[in-house]
């Protein structure tokens, strides 16, 4: 196929219902500070790097988080157990909190920098913020991680047809 080829148009919405098959471990990305903090449920994270430690986030750039993380150049990202239901509902806005409100109910402490770790999550990445790249909606932050912090035990908390739910291991 030449490189000057047209392809057909993709519609968002079936795009959207395809992406739902790829099951995808759920996080919710802080940032702020005490009082002024926000964050969202997010499965569209990953490593980038181990030299040095690097992640990537992608965040839509209509959510309240993405302005925080461009201001103050940091970012969290923790990975949720199966346990934290409850945190990915609500950093999701299914109960309407919004901001702040979305800490109630878990325990959260911070990094050196003030950005929230959620205490028991499986993993908590603390990230400067290193490179931004917009396209279409969402933004990608490429975040240099500097504190984190791990807890072993739990399943994780998976995210798959537009549920939450767990997987069972095999034998």
């Amino acid at each position: 196929m030449s490189a000057a080829a047209v392809l057909p148009a993709v519609e968002a919405a079936e795009f959207r219902r395809c992406m739902r098959s790829l099951a995808g471990a759920v996080a919710v990305i802080t940032c702020g500070e005490e009082g002024a903090r926000t964050g969202l449920t997010a499965t569209a994270v990953c490593s980038l790097t181990d030299l040095p430690p690097m992640l990537l986030a992608c965040v839509n750039n209509a959510a309240s988080a993405h302005p925080v993380i461009r201001r103050t150049g940091r970012f969290a990202v923790n990975i949720l157990s199966e346990a934290q239901l409850p945190v990915a509902g609500r950093f999701a806005g299914r109960d309407g909190a919004e901001g702040e409100q979305r800490f109630a109910g878990a325990f959260w402490t911070h990094d050196e920098d003030g950005t929230p770790l959620l205490a028991d999550a499986l993993a908590s990445f603390g990230c400067a913020l290193e490179a931004e790249h917009r396209h279409g909606s969402h933004s990608i932050f490429v975040g240099r991680v500097t504190a984190l912090r791990a807890s072993a035990g739990s399943p994780p908390l998976l995210y798959h047809e537009g549920r939450f739910g767990t997987f069972a291991a095999s034998a």
